[in-house]
């Protein structure tokens, strides 16, 4: 069931030109502020992007680095590097200037294309780069490095598509760093294709009239596919906006647009069910939510659904696999679940020597199908233990009962033995969730003067008063088993994140 690419394959024309093939120019691609994009506008800008490169001397397989606010200039400069048959390393342009050199360095890109507004960083780090020629700016023309906007009248607006292989090189992901630096996954032509085919239009269903809108931005892989490739592969729309995501930008967004899928993490659906404007909000041209990036729990599940009515298909994909490859669908949901497995994908539950365990027991996921990445970038070791054969093991603990049905327990790196026994930290953060007083929460294991490793939990507040800390340690010990309970409670501000916006628990670790 996996979808075969001919062997001469570049996803530029199979997201992007086909459409225009189809019949489909005049149809609307993107949906920026009072600007609208068609796909006969979107090619041209690709294609000029394409030869902007191109005259900056980069050539196929080369990387380039993409550091822009969500735009349509960000559509079509990823467009632009696979049509020259390049390769694309999308980043936050957020990013430190400390951060943005180990990112050079370590992708040895030639150009990095890069907003007039995020310029001071990125000069600073490429003052050092030994590998980077360029950084192509974005916005007003700047006299100390090459601009778009004067570069793209010297080119011109045709362009023939590189003739990759299918399994050459199209993008690399980085992994989600919870717990260290993050790797680059490198990802083929064949993958993006394969699971646009089984979980977009089989499974989920994109059809030529949705109009999509993400929380996550687009240099994160879960959104490059759901709110960027997904939709053009069928000549649907989407919206994109430059700003952060927040639960009043999404509101504004979502009235103004009227959107029918929403791409959302665990975080902003706390933020969206608990905005004192939450019940004024229509939400009813949304036909779906997705959910994924962390395990959403059960008690935000139902609270979005009694706020908006509103599925929430809850699902898992890895970087590994590019996209999302367990997933509730509508019809059968279970909640607390990721539901089911995506078919043209295989997975397994398996203890530590690889064998299958039996059916509702934990063991370490392992799963294969067409979406497999080619390895990490630099790794050899890591890929190794990490790619055995055809299959993938992710590094992640579940539980698949006779049903088929996937409960996720936590990344083994952060499961905890407890007094000789398993603990799942996502348990004691559903269970803290439940508590009127508890807005976000995190738990880590953190060792004791004796060496043993006990629960620790980071806890926001909707209020602080005193005496919380120990009316939660004593509500878990109520809902859930005694040894379970967090030995201590921090109250901060905020939780710290990763560069893909989930919890950063290797710094709780060390707080």
């Amino acid at each position: 069931m996996t979808f075969e690419p001919p062997e001469t394959f570049n996803i530029a024309d199979y997201f992007l030109d086909d459409r225009l093939r189809e019949g489909r120019g005049d149809r609307t691609a993107i949906l920026f502020g009072d600007r609208r994009v068609t796909y006969a506008e979107l090619s041209p800008l690709s294609n000029r992007f394409g030869n902007v490169l191109k005259s900056l001397g980069v050539a196929p397989e080369q990387r380039v680095i993409i550091a822009l606010a969500d735009s349509p200039e960000y559509a079509a400069a990823l467009f632009g590097i696979l049509k020259i048959g390049a390769v694309v390393v999308m980043l936050n342009p957020g990013f430190k200037p400390d951060e943005i050199r180990g990112f050079f360095d370590y992708t040895r890109a030639t150009v990095a294309i890069v907003h007039r507004d995020s310029l001071d960083a990125f000069s600073q780090a490429a003052r050092d780069a030994r590998h980077l020629k360029h950084l192509l700016v974005v916005g007003p023309p700047t006299d100390d490095y090459p601009a778009f906007e004067i570069e793209k009248t010297r080119v011109d607006d045709r362009l023939d598509t590189f003739p990759s292989h299918r399994d050459d090189a199209a993008i690399w992901l980085f992994s989600g760093g919870t717990t260290g630096r993050p790797k680059a996954v490198v990802q083929t032509h064949r993958s993006f294709s394969n699971t646009t085919e089984l979980y977009a239009k089989k499974f989920i269903g994109y059809r030529e009239t949705d109009v999509t809108l993400s929380v996550p931005k687009l240099y994160f892989g879960y959104a490059t596919g759901s709110n960027l490739f997904f939709p053009l592969s069928v000549g649907a729309a989407t919206v994109l906006f430059p700003e952060r995501s927040t639960a009043e930008s999404l509101f504004e967004n979502i009235r103004r647009h009227r959107p029918t899928i929403l791409i959302n993490v665990p975080t902003m659906i706390n933020q969206m069910v608990s905005h004192p404007g939450a019940k004024q909000q229509d939400l009813r041209c949304l036909r779906l939510t997705t959910s994924a990036g962390e395990a959403l729990p059960v008690e935000l599940y139902q609270r979005w659904k009694e706020a908006f009515g509103v599925e929430i298909l809850d699902g898992l994909g890895t970087a590994e696999m590019w996209h999302i490859f367990i997933s509730n669908r509508i019809g059968d949901v279970t909640p607390g679940t990721l539901g089911r497995v995506v078919p043209g994908f295989e997975i397994k539950a398996c203890d530590d020597e690889g064998r299958a365990v039996t059916a509702g027991e934990t063991g370490w996921l392992w799963v294969r199908g067409g979406s497999r990445a080619l390895g990490y970038w630099q790794q050899a070791d890591k890929t190794a233990a990490a790619f055995r054969g055809e299959w993938y093991v992710t590094g992640d603990l579940v539980r698949i009962d006779a049903a088929g049905v996937v409960t996720y327990c936590g990344r083994g790196d952060d499961m905890l033995k407890v007094g000789g026994k398993w603990l799942a930290p996502a348990e004691v953060e559903n269970c803290l969730l439940t508590h009127p007083s508890v807005k976000e929460c995190a738990v880590v294991g953190v060792r004791d003067p004796n060496g043993l490793t006990k629960p620790q939990a980071f806890v926001v507040p909707r209020e602080r008063r005193p005496g919380l800390a120990q009316e939660l340690q004593d509500y878990v010990k109520r809902k859930l088993e005694p040894y379970k309970y967090p030995r201590e409670v921090v109250f901060m501000d905020s939780l710290p994140r990763t560069h893909l916006g989930k919890v950063d628990r290797g710094r709780l670790r060390s707080a």
